[in-house]
């Protein structure tokens, strides 16, 4: 059975953050990743509120801090590695091959990055899945599921619950189809890779829709629209 996170849990989690102890953080490879983005201007480039390497660490912190794996958080930290759907900001040059990228973060991690970079994630994330919520059935949606995994472990499964229901209907169990943002050809996603990256937008959203960017997108009710 999970154990409950405490708020000491959580602040040491996030202490080596706080500190900027990179080597401290769970990952070993951190600092050497770190130094090739650096290497790489990322540092150089303006984000939002500040550079655009602050962002892709804070959207790996955030990862981490979400108990998130290597390849998943390794994927946020190099989620622009080729550019994608919602920027036109790539870390590294054209010419430089998905070997490269791959030997620097691994393939687990660089399958998930490239193809982080060529779905639109407007329409997976938004489109197909968020906005056939409002915030109600979200809500409540959200608060049957939490019911359904303490009774799954008791030992009671339900498949037919309605939530459940819609939930397979949106992301079916063999995945979903999407198209390349710059070829048109299909790419298929698994439902876990789906989820993966709908986890991945809210630490990217979380890291950069506050103060000013809630201001200007009027984002008084959290809903994170733009």
């Amino acid at each position: 059975m999970a154990t409950r996170t405490t708020y000491a849990d959580a602040l040491a989690a996030a202490r080596p953050y706080l500190r900027g102890e990179e080597d401290q953080c769970g990952d070993p490879a951190l600092p050497a990743l770190t130094a090739v983005l650096r290497a790489a201007g990322a540092g150089e480039c303006w984000h939002k509120h500040g550079t655009f390497l602050a962002h892709l660490l804070e959207v790996y912190r955030i990862l981490r801090l979400w108990a998130s794996p290597d390849a998943v958080a390794r994927c946020g930290l190099y989620h622009s590695a080729y550019s994608n759907s919602y920027v036109n900001l790539a870390i590294f040059e054209p010419d430089v091959g998905r070997a490269r990228v791959a030997a620097v973060v691994g393939d687990e991690a660089e399958r998930l990055v490239h193809l982080f970079c060529v779905v639109p994630r407007q329409q997976l994330v938004h489109d197909d899945l968020l906005f056939h919520y409002d915030d109600a059935d979200l809500a409540a949606d959200l608060a049957r599921s939490e019911e359904s995994v303490l009774d799954a472990r008791r030992g009671v499964f339900d498949d037919d619950e309605p939530w459940r229901r819609k939930i397979q209907r949106l992301l079916p169990a063999d995945g979903i189809t999407v198209k390349h943002i710059r070829t048109g050809e299909d790419v298929a996603l698994s439902r876990r890779i789906a989820a993966t990256f709908l986890m991945m937008t809210m630490a990217d959203f979380s890291d950069q829709l506050f103060d000013w960017q809630d201001r200007l997108f009027d984002n008084t009710n959290g809903r994170l629209e733009f």
